[in-house]
């Protein structure tokens, strides 16, 4: 299997065990990380990836101090402005995976304010999960069926599709995971959607991962044999 994976989704974890171990505040850990989100997107861009996902915040999240969370929020805020500027001119969508209605009414805004000026783009898709959790997802999901009056007899796997987080994008199920931090596992990332996407554990903190790792990880993802089950 030679080819790139159109969709990639990185869990970008150890932002703060980086910050820790360069005895810097954990504030830093985060900006890195900021930092190698537009690095790793841009090159995902350049070898032909069609949809980027990066977890930012989860519904867990919210237990952090809320000092931790007001930085992250101020990240968010400046990084959804800048980003917004770049992919206007280069023609990126920009989707929001989770919850909207617990942030600020600044940080929504913004959200949504990238999402409808870059709506009509089709040729790359960055996807950003800010409180995000996956069986938040699915419960949305399931109510937001009801509501619309579907019968339990009628629901099938593309109407659950279509009532999720990823329902427009073109390649809604991730081909390849990346998590990073030396941590073994998917937190709940997309579990409907991840059902075959193929994994890979990097034992690097997310602020050390580079453009050069993004490109390792693509190629282990080729030497892979995908049978979706059969």
């Amino acid at each position: 299997m030679d080819h790139i994976p159109r969709h990639i989704a990185i869990i970008p974890d150890g932002n703060r065990r980086w910050a820790r171990e360069h005895h810097l505040p954990v504030s830093y850990g985060h900006k890195k990380g900021f930092d190698v989100c537009t690095q790793i997107t841009e090159k995902a861009r350049e070898l032909g990836v069609s949809v980027v996902t990066l977890w930012g915040f989860s519904t867990e999240n919210w237990s952090r101090d809320e000092e931790e969370r007001a930085t992250l929020f101020s990240l968010f805020e400046s990084g959804i402005e800048q980003n917004l500027k770049k992919a206007l001119k280069e023609k990126t969508r920009i989707i929001h995976l989770g919850r909207k209605d617990r942030f600020s009414e600044s940080l929504q805004k913004k959200i949504k304010q990238a999402e409808d000026e870059t709506c009509h783009f089709t040729s790359f898709y960055s996807c950003i999960g800010l409180d995000y959790g996956g069986h938040d997802e699915l419960t949305r999901a399931m109510q937001s069926i009801i509501r619309s009056g579907i019968s339990s007899s009628e629901i099938t796997p593309a109407i659950v599709n279509a009532h999720l987080d990823t329902s427009e994008l073109p390649h809604p199920y991730p081909d390849l995971i990346i998590r990073t931090g030396n941590e073994y596992r998917l937190s709940g990332l997309l579990p409907w959607q991840s059902a075959y996407s193929e994994l890979v554990f990097v034992n690097k903190n997310f602020p050390d991962f580079s453009p050069a790792d993004l490109e390792n990880c693509i190629e282990e993802y080729k030497k892979r044999q995908r049978r979706f089950g059969t």
